[in-house]
């Protein structure tokens, strides 16, 4: 693989990670609204974003407060959502797969493993919500400017 797309990867990687961490407080948990959750929309447009992606749940997850199954579950679910949203036929849909792949899989994890005492469709409704806020909230203002703007930036294709 070129040097060009292993460094988009780590970037990519790096900002969700970075981003995570910053607001960490409101990243994790039962209510979390975690603003790196903006760059979901990333495969939509890039293929390179699904590692990328992958690695940064992966880095973050290692902080979080579920320990060890965040790590494993949570980046699992990043990767699919990732894929599937590469999958998406349009922009309005790109965010979707983010939030329910992540209300099913962290719900069920911070339902069972959390030690939190809370019943899992409780969880699921929770997650899923601040998904949908910030994957459609703030993911969807970020895809449009990334597609209106984006081919303005002087770049070498990857």
């Amino acid at each position: 693989m070129p040097a060009r797309k292993i460094t988009a990867i780590a970037m990519i990687a790096a900002v969700y990670a970075a981003i995570t961490l910053a607001v960490a407080p409101i990243s994790y948990g039962l209510v979390q609204f975690r603003i790196s959750e903006i760059m979901t929309v990333l495969p939509f447009i890039t293929p390179l974003a699904i590692p990328g992606l992958f690695l940064g749940a992966l880095t973050s997850n290692l902080f979080s407060p579920v320990g060890f199954y965040d790590v494993l579950f949570g980046s699992l679910a990043s990767l699919i959502a990732a894929w599937l949203t590469s999958k998406m036929p349009n922009r309005w849909l790109a965010p979707l797969p983010p939030v329910l792949v992540n209300a099913l899989i962290i719900g069920i994890l911070l339902g069972t493993v959390s030690g939190l005492q809370i019943a899992i469709p409780v969880a699921m409704l929770y997650v899923g919500i601040g998904q949908l806020i910030v994957c459609y909230g703030l993911g969807i203002p970020f895809l449009l400017l990334l597609q209106r703007y984006g081919n303005r930036l002087p770049r070498k294709p990857l």
